[in-house]
């Protein structure tokens, strides 16, 4: 409560330093505009149902890209952990992979699958994929020996060693590498959205882009504000609370 109290009275603040630096003019209107115009512009687009639309458009996107690159990611992640050859190739493509910005992947999705859901899909499992095999990785390797020396004295072997054992054992870098995986994932969808232009389905990032297009700068920091707020609802509702939980499995929390 405290925390939330802190974070509230911190954006009251910024709110209200906003507001006076745009009555006094400090900054052109047309480049920055007023906390109350870009409030009117989310309570318009609230009302007339395209921002519910577009963030359930963008949220299908970002979930099913997300999700094949956790599938396609994990395994890939224990597999070059055990075997020396993929870690001499898949980990060092991944490392490489990884530092590339997300917006280098759109020119290839538009070459390979044209302006189609299947481009964006690719973009975002391209944002998701590396990340999530370089925590897996790193997870398996720092699995502490011990605990494999002791699964098998117990009759514990192949399989059941993998998923009893060293799976709980690397879960906290995989969720590490989740939530890296998550923002990398959102921003590539929003280079992809940005560039691909779908008629079938206007996401969060076609409003970013149109708002810029039409000068509105309202619009631009509105769905700005409505991003930021997405990315931290789901960092509270869905890595924090399993955070916790394996802090307190471990013994690790303070």
């Amino acid at each position: 409560m405290k925390r939330f109290l802190t974070a509230l009275f911190f954006f009251v603040l910024l709110i209200a330093a906003w507001h006076w630096a745009y009555a006094r003019r400090i900054w052109s209107p047309v480049l920055v505009p007023s906390p109350e115009s870009v409030v009117r512009y989310i309570w318009e687009i609230a009302l007339d149902g395209s921002l519910w639309s577009s963030t359930v458009v963008t949220m299908k996107r970002l979930v099913a890209g997300y999700f094949i690159g956790l599938l396609a990611g994990v395994p890939l992640g224990f597999l070059t952990a055990r075997v020396q050859a993929l870690r001499d190739t898949v980990g060092v493509l991944a490392l490489g992979l990884q530092g590339l910005p997300s917006v280098c992947w759109v020119p290839l999705a538009l070459l390979w699958f044209g302006q189609t859901e299947s481009a964006m899909l690719f973009v975002v499992v391209m944002g998701t994929l590396w990340s999530v095999i370089l925590a897996t990785e790193t997870g398996v390797r720092n699995v502490n020996p011990i605990y494999i020396r002791a699964a098998r004295t117990m009759g514990s072997s192949g399989l059941h060693t993998w998923v009893n054992v060293m799976l709980p054992a690397s879960l906290p870098f995989i969720v590490s590498g989740m939530k890296q995986g998550w923002a990398f994932a959102w921003r590539s969808l929003m280079a992809a959205e940005i560039y691909v232009t779908i008629i079938t389905g206007f996401g969060l990032g076609h409003l970013l882009h149109y708002g810029r297009e039409l000068n509105a700068m309202e619009q631009v920091v509105a769905i700005m504000l409505v991003i930021v707020l997405i990315g931290l609802l789901a960092d509270k509702i869905l890595f924090s609370p399993f955070e916790k939980f394996l802090h307190r499995r471990w013994g690790t929390e303070k």
